[in-house]
């Protein structure tokens, strides 16, 4: 990380073509504390040299015993979560699953967006949960940490080996993404949703270009994202906008034109979030604010602040998504009034939950 060479602390001058690393949000690594080590660029002798950072993307294999996970939370409800990547190459700079990198050994800065770890048996553990005799049937995210169409799942086809097995045994699946490969899997996609099993969240976080090419590097525009709202949907497969998250004095007067734009391409439903920066999520946002918008760097912070009751992160169930105080409920009103005009008379259909067919599921064909 480099650092102000008079007090320590993160450098807040504009980012200079020099100092970019080209096509990642977060632009160091914060300390992992569950590491005694880190690399740091001091300059205590005033040296002008730029410290080499690896850009390159780095691949790991894991073979878990589990894939799904159980959700229990009052801002999700019940139902399930699978993860078949840990780390993400889109390099959203505000994801909240960068802490959990650290678990790795990993940084929640760079090496979130450049080590990326690849669970190649995740659909035949798939299969060993759905045919466990206790497996009781809900919607499963796929996926509720880092996104399942990331660039690499062209090549691992993962995701889609993982809708195959869904489909195989009749299970439900809930996908969020923002990245244009799902359509690649729209024949999986259209035999689900015969048989009531699919809704497809797609993220659309902003339309404005300068912006997405900062804050979301590698993912696709706003605009590819529409498209892919309007494909999906005229293929008949629910879909549903996300337009999260929102982050005050950068996105949030974007709502009413991404709502817009979002039903006009034929989204079903919206949901929003206000942005929390929990753990090293707040510093490396803090240290990338800085450089991409330093003149209102700090207007952006204090208003993500004003969202929860003075400081950037929050932990409670029933206000962490929508966050409190006067800014966040201004936030709550724009998207209300611009949700009943575009979405009035919409909604997401139900799945059905008794299609599910256990062990014998294997016998199935897929069409």
């Amino acid at each position: 990380m480099e650092k102000d060479a008079s007090n320590g602390q993160p450098s807040s001058r504009p980012l200079q073509d020099r100092d970019l690393v080209k096509g990642r949000g977060a632009q160091y690594n914060p300390a992992n504390p569950f590491l005694k080590n880190e690399y740091v660029v001091e300059h205590l002798e005033g040296l002008d040299e730029p410290w080499e950072q690896n850009s390159k993307t780095q691949f790991f294999q894991e073979n878990p015993k589990t894939l799904v996970n159980e959700i229990n939370s009052p801002d999700l409800g019940q139902g399930y979560s699978m993860n078949p990547y840990q780390g993400c190459e889109h390099g959203c700079i505000y994801c909240y699953a960068r802490n959990t990198h650290t678990y790795w050994g990993f940084g929640a800065g760079l090496d979130f967006e450049q080590k990326i770890i690849v669970k190649e048996n995740a659909p035949e553990v798939l299969k060993t949960q759905l045919e466990h005799p206790n497996w009781v049937v809900r919607p499963i995210m796929l996926a509720g940490n880092t996104d399942c169409y990331q660039p690499i799942e062209a090549k691992k086809k993962i995701t889609r080996r993982l809708l195959e097995v869904l489909l195989q045994y009749r299970h439900p699946v809930s996908i969020i993404t923002k990245n244009a490969l799902v359509l690649r899997d729209l024949d999986l996609l259209t035999e689900l949703h015969k048989h009531r099993l699919v809704h497809v969240n797609i993220s659309v976080t902003t339309l404005d270009e300068s912006l997405r090419q900062k804050m979301e590097p590698r993912t696709a525009t706003g605009a590819r994202r529409l498209q892919v709202v309007r494909d999906l949907s005229q293929a008949g497969i629910p879909v549903n906008v996300m337009v999260a998250p929102i982050i005050p004095g950068l996105n949030d007067h974007e709502i009413p034109a991404i709502l817009e734009a979002s039903a006009a391409a034929g989204a079903l439903s919206a949901a929003y979030t206000i942005v929390r920066l929990n753990g090293a999520v707040g510093e490396t946002f803090e240290d990338w604010v800085h450089k991409a918008y330093p003149d209102r760097a700090n207007k952006v912070l204090n208003q993500i602040k004003a969202c929860h009751g003075g400081t950037l992160n929050d932990s409670q169930f029933g206000r962490r998504m929508t966050g409190e105080g006067q800014w966040a409920e201004t936030i709550k009103a724009l998207f209300k009034v611009a949700k009943h005009k575009h979405f009035k008379g919409r909604q997401m259909p139900p799945y059905d939950l008794t299609a599910f067919t256990p062990r014998s599921g294997k016998q199935l064909s897929m069409f």
